[in-house]
């Protein structure tokens, strides 16, 4: 990879525990203990660049980890391993991204612009524009709760390009709305790529990425299977498309589960392992490959979930002051409990006699 691109993802991953209950998931945030938690690795080990003023097609089947890349690229989640480098202000278009269903349409435009850096002159001056792309009408005045799929489309799309990002991120956004809306969208994108601006374009219309795109990667199950020139990677994905609607019932299901099972059996040492080596038989004179590779893998990486150490570090500190409430219950001090720790047993008596007195009265 050179030192040209405008985005640049290297190993990520990005990995879900599949908890039933919210119950379920804090037992696990508190718990001490090395419990074994099922998880899904919705991606598993992408390394891609996009360069200045090229627009990128993301295609694949569903869940395969299209939305999960593009969501990363955005920061609007973080990656679990992997080096993330976007170099420029990055603007995402999907149905509702970002939008509070309790404002109104016109509440939204000026939060969504504000979050973008554009100052209250500024959104004034864009507003007329933002208002005649979105084209909703006396909806702009009604919470976005209300809009259908369509509208909401509309409204992200109309703030998304009149900010004028540096990276535009458009995650099935042209999937919903009427023709005339399509093609003034794909105008808009159009007038970007002659601008230089750089795109993603993330969507199951391979009629849509044919026209707009430079490249495409194919993600596949969590994995990047393919990566070129639009033309040839989309008539592959074709070809498998094609081939997986020839299966029968039962061997499309089997396919199914076999590739979900590798997304919940992928063991992240291991392929850090495989890095190891992969970059060592490049580099046989590098003695800092391993560390290099930790660094890559972890160094920019935010922890999701405690460590042992502050898992105990919780619980030790849930407990003293667990210890410090009965103690002010039972009226005696903390130095007198620590000398003679019967005392806390007077605390249900305590207890006892007030809410009887409480009773009588």
């Amino acid at each position: 990879m050179d030192n040209s691109y405008k985005i640049k993802v290297q190993n990520v991953t990005k990995e879900y525990d599949l908890f039933k209950t919210q119950s379920e998931k804090l037992r696990s945030f508190f718990s001490v203990g090395n419990n074994k938690v099922p998880h899904f690795w919705s991606l598993m080990g992408i390394s891609l660049e996009v360069h200045s003023g090229e627009t990128i097609g993301l295609i694949g089947v569903n869940g395969s980890g299209k939305s999960t890349l593009s969501n990363i690229i955005s920061g609007i989640i973080p990656q679990t391993t992997g080096v993330v480098d976007v170099r420029g202000d990055t603007s995402i278009i999907a149905i509702g991204a970002g939008l509070r269903g309790n404002l109104t349409g016109l509440e939204n435009i000026r939060l969504k612009a504000l979050m973008q850096g554009l100052t209250n002159p500024e959104i004034d001056a864009l507003m007329d524009d933002i208002v005649g792309f979105a084209d909703i009408g006396d909806f702009l005045y009604q919470p976005v709760k209300s809009y259908s799929s369509g509208m909401k489309s509309r409204l992200g799309f109309a703030i998304a390009v009149h900010v004028n990002p540096d990276i535009l991120i458009i995650d099935e956004a042209l999937s919903v709305g009427d023709d005339t809306f399509y093609q003034k969208c794909v105008d808009k994108i159009a007038e970007f790529k002659d601008l230089g601006k750089t795109i993603v374009f993330v969507s199951h219309s391979l009629k849509q990425v044919e026209i707009l795109c430079d490249r495409v990667a194919w993600i596949h199950y969590g994995t990047l299977k393919e990566l070129g020139p639009t033309e040839e990677i989309v008539q592959h994905y074709r070809d498998f498309t094609k081939w997986f609607k020839a299966q029968t019932k039962q061997e499309k299901k089997h396919f199914q589960r076999q590739m979900k099972n590798n997304q919940k059996t992928f063991d992240i040492d291991a392929y850090q392992k495989q890095v190891v080596a992969d970059r060592q038989a490049a580099e046989p004179n590098n003695g800092n490959v391993a560390a290099e590779v930790k660094k890559d893998f972890y160094g920019s990486v935010i922890s999701e979930k405690m460590t042992p150490g502050a898992r105990w570090l919780t619980f030790a500190v849930t407990l003293v002051f667990i210890f410090t409430c009965w103690a002010n219950i039972s009226g005696h001090s903390m130095r007198s409990i620590i000398q003679n720790p019967s005392n806390l047993v007077h605390v249900e008596k305590v207890l006892h006699d007030s809410n009887a007195t409480k009773s009588v009265k």
